[in-house]
């Protein structure tokens, strides 16, 4: 009999998502799920269980590191065709391909959409596991990287308007004597904007300023 918690969503049942690493799975054969449930819930994961791509697409997205490991062939929207889907709705999602039926070209096509691994049944638990820990790895980098960015996005937000173009012309390389003839102000109330796009930005100098813009992808004046 499966754990009480275990969550079968082609049933209707949800819970709310625990704070360890998901690891979504995808396939159409119980079998498959039941036994992968085991070994990812003995490896400390948190494992949810789907028979059909839309219902995993009908899962809200979570908060902590996770992976999706897929069977590519699925009734209804095929594994290849979810992870079209996933590019759009879920961006950054690590892809585990599980098959039966794998060939080059469908191994090709997986890969080059940035699947992390394609592996075909029956294949050795160590290397889905190693897969997994791989795919979280990137799970974890990339809602890092995410935290980051909406971070930066909040507080260049919370810029005046005045304060967001001074911080432009600043990181575009000009001092402030040619910022207060672009914005047509003083010098002097340039420096009293600088000085507060840095205080709201957190910027230590002008070059963490600069890299902060980079990655807001505010546009650099070119050289």
């Amino acid at each position: 009999m499966a754990p009480p918690d275990t969550i079968e969503h082609e049933m209707g049942r949800s819970i709310t998502p625990p704070a360890k690493p998901i690891v979504f799975v995808v396939d159409d054969d119980i079998s498959i799920r039941e036994s992968l449930e085991l070994l990812i819930r003995a490896a400390g994961w948190h494992p949810e269980l789907f028979a059909s791509a839309q219902a995993f697409l009908d899962y809200p997205l979570v908060s902590v590191p996770h992976c999706l490991v897929l069977d590519i062939s699925l009734p209804g929207l095929s594994g290849l065709q979810l992870q079209e889907r996933v590019l759009t709705v879920r961006p950054g999602l690590p892809i585990i391909f599980i098959t039966g039926h794998g060939d080059v070209p469908k191994t090709v096509q997986a890969m080059k959409a940035g699947a992390v691994e394609f592996l075909t049944k029956p294949f050795p638990d160590t290397a889905l596991l190693d897969a997994i820990c791989h795919a979280l790895e990137g799970s974890r980098s990339f809602m890092g990287q995410a935290a980051e960015i909406q971070g930066l996005r909040d507080r260049y937000a919370s810029l005046t308007q005045r304060e967001q173009q001074v911080m432009k012309l600043v990181v575009d390389g000009l001092l402030n004597k040619q910022v207060g003839g672009e914005l047509g102000i003083s010098e002097i109330t340039v420096k009293a904007h600088r000085g507060k796009v840095m205080q709201k930005m957190k910027a230590d100098s002008l070059p963490d300023l600069v890299k902060m813009a980079g990655k807001l992808g505010l546009a650099l004046a070119k050289a």
